[in-house]
């Protein structure tokens, strides 16, 4: 799929309209999750990534199963 296709038809436009965001399932979990498993694991985007230790939400622990990461301190 080229990006232009993936853009139409993977993506939503933020709530505040400062970027796409990838779009969800209709009980609200990610469109590439299946079976638990990310489907997409290989080229996991950032929002991916970097979730819940780098953004997250309000009450992202109420509704998700991910864990934080602890974080080393650097010395």
């Amino acid at each position: 799929m080229d990006e232009e296709a993936f853009i139409q038809t993977r993506t939503r436009l933020r709530p505040n309209r400062s970027g796409l965001a990838l779009i969800d399932q209709k009980d609200g979990a990610c469109f590439f999750l299946s079976n638990n498993e990310c489907s997409i694991q290989s080229v996991k985007p950032s929002q991916c990534r970097d979730f819940p230790n780098e953004w997250n939400f309000p009450g992202w622990r109420d509704i998700c199963e991910a864990i934080e990461i602890p974080q080393r301190e650097e010395r």
